[in-house]
């Protein structure tokens, strides 16, 4: 995006626990010049941008999950884990004191000052069991984990000036059923994705825009959508997006008033779209040029009526939905599903019909508005729906945001986001609407869209599994691409083929000058039914080693400069498709980025089996990173006999290695590995699934091997045992037949890495058996609980150590290492069992 850069400015950074803050949980809320922030920890933070300084810092007993601001009011409400719904003033009288930033920042991470424990009275409504809520001027909606089933309950808000307790309960229904993940006694376990609530409101509706928690739809769309009922009723709608991926909605006015009429109220519950991963985002905005053209001009707290719905999966699936007109001139709701990158860490909506979405290693932005007159049944060229067929997501070249809120607009014409990373950064990011998302897309003719369309439809990408290489002196791990062609038509000049490595260890991180590496190659003349192969190293690094996992992404980039002519102004570079150059280079402005596929190379992938191989054929032993001349030296000069002392070679004589396990159900394995593995013992049939995408599994099968030697990439001995067990004290009606999966080593990072790939691959697993039907037996609930305990205590004495070690000298760090080393490896070895 030459000359349309986002213009970054830091404004503060804030505490967060090693590895960086996790999405899902950090908030970041901003009214006037006020910034209400959560990381996700019991800390909400109150800044001030005009004096550049920390005000205050609220300290809750237990981490923040959610906030919402009722500004009118000077209200914070803060959904606090295991806790309930807390509600503080913003004018209490310990904010009065503050502090600079210069003052508060330290090397050693210390909390900001002052900090103000939040009293056990502001919890206006205690439930442990709550997920999720939102506010109205009359109604607090909140969404708690029953049994088995999600619950809505409506309580009345009180009035200005009065206690801020809600009233009594006015409402109540029961969502979509869900598996409870199993949790300590009094304690409820969190769900890994908390559900997303939001209210929408009808254009007619008297609620004023300051005090609705949610946003406003055009009267078209919002009778679509939520019926006769609701329109007529002039009544708020709640909007519920459910980790199981449902989008769900209640007519509030209905739901109170059903508590006093016959009938289910369950059947108020209307779900409105499945988007099978768990919903993330919910939000509106407006797409018709002219409606936002005009909306340039409007008040602060004017409401702004949006023509368009959109929903975010945490995988990428992005939803939208808009009042069209069919072929008969009918208004029909109009549904699209996109999918972009992901995994989408969080979304905002922004003006000119932009969204914006965050993904580990970039910050995008897609545009939902045609760049035309509005739709309607006298303009049938523009075929039946106002929403683009597809979607091409644009770089904002900002990594690992976690949290994210668009303003609608500033005095300059733009919009202005306020943006959290993954290291605690709270960041301002102003763009330019009108250079951000450049021209060409909307330039193109209706013919050219289609032609495009049907060329895409036809392209294919496979991914081979990775081998090992010897380049010189080093071995290096080479991955394979194929494009293949099956479409009618030709790829001519303007196409790219962009291939992009990330490593695990650079994907959150901010100071990375390089977090990922783009490679483009030039796709000529390939025909009908060609294809296209590309081999690229995977690693090791300079530094020697090699990061596992690591992610290979394929996209085909088409250039629009043949489409459109001389109307894209002219490049910078003569030739911006470079051998090899960091993403934030790559000329997607100028034309249409269709994803093609995504892999991941793990440790079980890069296991190297150099016994394996007949005598005449073996390979010889890796190399690892190159060797100091000066060790080489001395290992030829050591006496015969004598053992050698490299630091791999000390490792493994004098530290016993470590050990990780898992145990999965022998029915499971054997119902999920019925296909290609019958007449195999159940032993071997799951160390070649393991091993599935490794060079050796042929070997592997031919041997009917259940437990294998392996060597690492940096030269470490990793050991894989696969062994029948039974688990005897987990069901009443006897033992539980089941597999163990043991991987050794004398190296923690690749035990670690090897542990890793194991666990996926049984999520994997898991996760498709679960969607068959598949049911557990019954267990002791009381002896997983134990287990569960248990393990709760060794995560606290984890923190616990890790803090210490920072406080520590050296001396009495070296016992506390060792103990946590025990605990990592105790987690590690779990008593559990995957059902």
């Amino acid at each position: 995006m030459a000359g349309a850069a986002p213009r970054v400015r830091y404004l503060a950074g804030f505490c967060c626990p090693l590895g960086g803050l996790a999405a899902g949980k950090p908030r970041v809320l901003c009214h006037e010049a006020e910034v209400f922030l959560s990381t996700g920890s019991e800390l909400v933070y109150v800044y001030d941008q005009e004096g550049g300084l920390l005000t205050a810092a609220f300290r809750f007993p237990d981490q923040v999950w959610h906030l919402e601001l009722l500004a009118p009011r000077r209200l914070l409400y803060a959904l606090c884990a295991r806790r309930g719904l807390y509600c503080l003033s913003l004018d209490h009288p310990g904010r009065s004191r503050s502090t600079s930033q210069d003052d508060r920042d330290s090397e050693d991470g210390d909390q900001p000052s002052p900090v103000i424990p939040v009293d056990p009275d502001a919890c206006i409504l205690p439930d442990a069991a709550l997920c999720a809520f939102t506010l109205l001027d009359s109604v607090l909606v909140t969404l708690v984990q029953g049994p088995a089933r999600w619950k809505m309950q409506l309580f009345e808000q009180p009035c200005p000036g009065e206690d801020p307790r809600p009233g009594g309960q006015i409402g109540e229904v029961e969502l979509s059923s869900y598996t409870p993940p199993a949790g300590v006694p009094g304690k409820p376990a969190a769900p890994h994705f908390l559900p997303v609530l939001c209210c929408v409101s009808p254009s007619g509706s008297r609620v004023p825009h300051d005090l609705l928690g949610g946003f406003t739809l055009e009267d078209a769309l919002f009778g679509l959508l939520f019926g006769a009922d609701a329109t007529l009723l002039q009544s708020p709608v709640v909007l519920c997006g459910l980790p199981d991926g449902q989008l769900c909605c209640v007519i509030l006015k209905a739901l109170v008033t059903s508590r006093s009429a016959p009938g289910d109220p369950n059947a108020l519950v209307k779900i409105l779209h499945h988007l099978e991963e768990p919903v993330i985002f919910i939000g509106a905005l407006k797409t018709e040029p002219q409606a936002a053209e005009a909306a340039e001009n409007f008040l602060p707290d004017e409401d702004v009526h949006c023509d368009c719905l959109v929903a975010f999966g945490h995988h990428g699936r992005m939803l939208a939905i808009k009042a069209s007109w069919d072929e008969s001139g009918k208004l029909v709701p109009e549904l699209r599903e996109y999918c972009l990158p992901g995994p989408v860490l969080c979304a905002a909506c922004g003006g000119g019909g932009r969204v914006y979405h965050s993904t580990p290693s970039d910050l995008c932005v897609v545009d939902l508005s045609r760049g035309s007159t509005p739709l309607g049944p006298e303009q049938p060229e523009e075929g039946p729906g106002g929403l683009p067929p597809m979607l091409c997501p644009a770089s904002l070249n900002i990594c690992s945001v976690v949290s994210l809120s668009a303003s609608p607009r500033t005095h300059e014409g733009g919009t202005k986001l306020l943006a959290l990373s993954a290291k605690g950064r709270l960041m301002t990011c102003s763009l330019d609407l009108d250079s951000e998302m450049p021209g060409p897309a909307r330039m193109t003719t209706e013919s050219a869209g289609r032609k495009i369309k049907e060329l895409l439809s036809g392209i294919g990408n496979i991914s081979e599994s990775t081998t090992w290489s010897r380049l010189q002196t080093q071995d290096v791990l080479m991955a394979t691409c194929v494009l293949e062609n099956s479409s009618n038509f030709s790829l001519d000049q303007g196409w790219t083929l962009c291939i992009q490595v990330l490593t695990s260890s650079c994907a959150l991180d901010l100071d990375s000058a390089c977090s990922a590496i783009t490679y483009t190659i030039p796709v000529d003349q390939l025909g009908p039914g060609a294809r296209r192969e590309v081999t690229l190293p995977l690693g090791p690094g300079e530094n020697g080693g090699l990061d596992l996992p690591v992610t290979v992404s394929c996209t085909l980039f088409y250039s629009l400069r043949e489409v459109v002519g001389g109307a894209l102004a002219p490049s910078d570079s003569e030739d911006p498709f470079l051998d090899e150059c960091p993403s934030d280079v790559l000329p997607e402005q100028e034309g249409v980025c269709l994803p093609l596929s995504r892999h991941t190379v793990d440790m079980l992938q890069c296991l190297r089996f150099p016994g394996l191989a007949p005598p005449h054929t073996r390979a010889p032993s890796p190399l690892g990173p190159t060797r100091d001349p000066v060790a080489t030296f001395l290992e030829t000069c050591r006496e015969p006999g004598s053992q050698p002392a490299g630091p791999a070679s000390l490792r493994a004589e004098y530290l016993p290695p470590s050990v990780a396990s898992i145990k999965v159900s022998a029915e499971l394995l054997r119902a999920a590995l019925k296909d290609g593995h019958s007449g195999v013992p159940l032993c071997c049939a799951t160390l070649q699934w393991l091993l599935a995408e490794n060079a050796a599994v042929d070997v592997v099968r031919a041997r009917a091997l259940s437990s294998i030697q392996g060597v690492a990439p940096d030269g470490a001995n990793v050991h894989l045992i696969v062994r029948e067990v039974a688990m005897t004290d987990l069901c009443p009606a006897g033992p539980i037949q089941a597999v163990e999966i043991q991987v050794e080593s004398s190296s923690l990072a690749d035990i670690c890495r090897a542990h890793h790939a194991v666990v996926g691959r049984m999520q994997t697993m898991v996760t498709e058996q679960a969607a068959q039907g598949s049911s557990a037996p019954d267990l002791r609930v009381q002896y997983l609980r134990q287990i569960h305990a248990n393990h709760e205590t060794l995560l606290r004495e984890v923190q616990t150590l890790r803090d210490r070690l920072c406080t520590e000298d050296e001396a009495s760090s070296c016992a506390t290492a060792q103990r946590l080393l025990q605990v990592y490896r105790q987690l590690r070895h779990p008593s559990l069992i995957l059902l």
